[in-house]
């Protein structure tokens, strides 16, 4: 199968976009630190601007440009890799905002758009959230086709997540939409990580013959696949943990039982977990054996380590602390040793103007034994 993008030397999974503008030493920022191990974030450079809550951003194959969208407008932009170009392609239709966290939200490149040019996009309807299918000609969005319907939609959690997995299905990650039952429900769509055919039908091999991946889930909106094939998973708590989870088929997280770590017998405890004061984490990428975790709440970025040989996960380490505001979605860039970041602080928690967002470009650091 096709790989959803280009595998630079460097680099593992998720969302992103793109201008050039203005740098700045890390060290100099509060939460910051100099350059150090291998993969340790640094310079920070504003890569464009004029942006209100980019949600979610996806690269296409040939790592060229980004499309990333704009959650309450609905709207889908291409952005040129070196930040130079930002086209408008279109708005989703059918889509409508919650008054919180509901609207245009996820967006994921087909494996195979060379031949078939799709693009899915996560969003909010009148009926609930849903997944849906669109074709990116070159110059525009066209043809829009819900997939899956009926996932229960609320001003808050909605998850909203989506990427392509090695596989070459589609996983979604979706909120309880503050009705927390609906987690351990395995016949709701909703505090589930979905897994998808291309054309929105459950994926073969899905653990409970249905739409379901793993169950027991809050508010997740991070999902990454690391060099293993593994799938990683970032969750809003809600008063006392925020979690980083490691995915299996069929794992339940616990949620409403367990918040953070669960004794509870058939309950998968989180892999590392934060106060929510300290995170709210939202998109999540992997590069080299590293998990980066932006976060709403505490403005920072987290780095990670994971291990390749087991399931255990290092010590944490935070950056940027309250230099940029909210941080939303975060992904590799191909080709290069970078992160790109955006900010989401003209959402209802940031409470600052249209248009004030950011894309950040974060360089990493590289072993000079390379």
């Amino acid at each position: 199968m096709p790989s959803l993008i280009p595998t630079p030397r460097r680099w593992t999974a998720t969302l992103a976009v793109g201008a050039v503008l203005a740098a700045v030493t890390p060290a100099a920022l509060a939460g910051a630190s100099p350059a150090g191990p291998q993969g340790e974030p640094g310079t920070v450079t504003t890569i464009s601007t004029g942006w209100t809550i980019p949600w979610g951003t996806a690269w296409l194959p040939d790592g060229s440009a980004a499309l990333v969208t704009e959650r309450d407008a609905f709207r889908v932009w291409r952005v040129s890799k070196d930040g130079r170009e930002k086209k408008p392609l279109g708005t989703v239709p059918e889509s409508q905002t919650t008054g919180g966290e509901g609207g245009l939200m996820g967006v994921a490149v087909d494996p195979d758009w060379a031949t078939n040019h799709y693009v899915y996009v996560m969003h909010t309807s009148s009926e609930g959230n849903r997944i849906a299918r669109m074709t990116y000609d070159g110059t525009t969005l066209n043809g829009y086709k819900p997939l899956l319907k009926g996932i229960k939609k609320n001003k808050y959690h909605n998850g909203g997540r989506l990427a392509f997995g090695p596989d070459g299905h589609l996983y979604a990650t979706t909120g309880d939409a503050q009705d927390k039952p609906l987690a351990q429900d395995r016949n709701s769509l909703n505090g589930k990580i979905l897994r998808l055919t291309r054309d929105g039908k459950p994926a073969p091999g899905n653990p409970f013959g249905n739409y379901v991946y793993s169950m027991g889930h809050r508010n997740p909106q991070g999902i990454a696949f690391d060099a293993q094939g593994r799938l990683w998973e970032a969750e809003l708590g809600d008063s006392k943990k925020d979690e980083l989870n490691l995915i299996k088929p069929g794992g339940n997280y616990g949620w409403p039982t367990c918040e953070g770590a669960c004794s509870v017998a058939g309950m998968t405890n989180p892999k590392k977990t934060w106060s929510v004061a300290e995170a709210s984490p939202s998109g999540v990428a992997v590069v080299d054996g590293a998990v980066y975790m932006a976060a709403l709440r505490g403005q920072r970025l987290w780095r990670i380590p994971i291990n390749a040989g087991n399931e255990e996960v290092g010590s944490a380490t935070s950056y940027y602390v309250g230099a940029y505001g909210r941080l939303r979605a975060v992904t590799a860039v191909p080709g290069a040793d970078a992160l790109w970041l955006t900010t989401t602080n003209a959402d209802n928690m940031g409470g600052q103007p249209d248009g004030s967002d950011k894309i950040l470009k974060v360089t990493l650091s590289q072993d000079t034994a390379d």
